[in-house]
């Protein structure tokens, strides 16, 4: 599987990956917490964090939280989120126009993301990049990174084998997805985790962001064809 240089689908994180969002995450999450009468976490816990569910976030940070200390934590996160921190989404610079060349290309792209369905939807309504996914999947359709629910999900309403499929994401918990469910992974140090902290997860490889993929896939390719 991590030999394989020729790919049919490429998946997405969201959050870090190609959406600058990462620092109000982490402000909204510490606000929350706060406003729900918490102890207070550090950011880079909460930086090594996001990528998961909620629920799964929460537990790491309250190990045995109860479903009434989580509800507060979520209506928090949800109001301070739409009260503060919902801007519009800002692309990483080079993302969209590489985007937009892997799909000349002729590759399908897809997104799974520990976004909620209506996050999701809105962001992509922002961006205007609903019509350039063929398939998407969120953490409140299928279970948390990194369980391989989301990208199985995914390769399954597309019709395409696991070996023919690339997940690339900003943290270990998107690389892990993808190699339980046997499926190369491709890092980027754009978002959530740095280069040492992704390198725990075997991978392809790990770029500084989204907008070097086209050359790096190209150059796969040749080599590819030089064999």
């Amino acid at each position: 599987m991590q030999g394989s240089r020729s790919f049919r689908l490429l998946v997405f994180d969201w959050d870090g990956t190609l959406v600058d969002s990462i620092g109000r995450i982490v402000d909204c999450t510490r606000a929350s917490l706060q406003d729900a009468g918490l102890p207070a976490v550090d950011d880079h816990r909460i930086r090594m964090s996001i990528g998961l569910g909620i629920r799964t976030m929460v537990d790491r940070f309250l190990p045995g939280c109860d479903d009434q200390t989580f509800d507060r934590i979520c209506e928090a996160y949800r109001r301070n989120w739409t009260e503060s921190y919902s801007r519009d989404p800002v692309l990483f610079d080079g993302a969209r126009e590489a985007l937009s060349e892997m799909e000349r290309e002729g590759y399908l792209l897809a997104v799974a993301t520990a976004k909620s369905r209506w996050g999701l939807t809105r962001d992509l309504q922002a961006t205007g990049l609903e019509s350039m996914f063929h398939s998407t999947r969120t953490a409140d359709e299928s279970r948390s990174k990194p369980n391989p629910a989301m990208l199985l999900a995914i390769l399954d309403d597309l019709g395409v084998r696991a070996e023919e499929a690339l997940m690339v994401g900003d943290t270990i918990h998107d690389l892990q997805m993808a190699e339980n469910a046997a499926v190369a992974g491709l890092g980027v140090t754009s978002g959530s985790h740095d280069r040492k902290e992704l390198e725990e997860v075997r991978a392809l490889d790990y770029l500084d962001g989204v907008r070097s993929m086209p050359s790096w896939l190209r150059g796969r390719l040749s080599a590819e064809a030089g064999e």
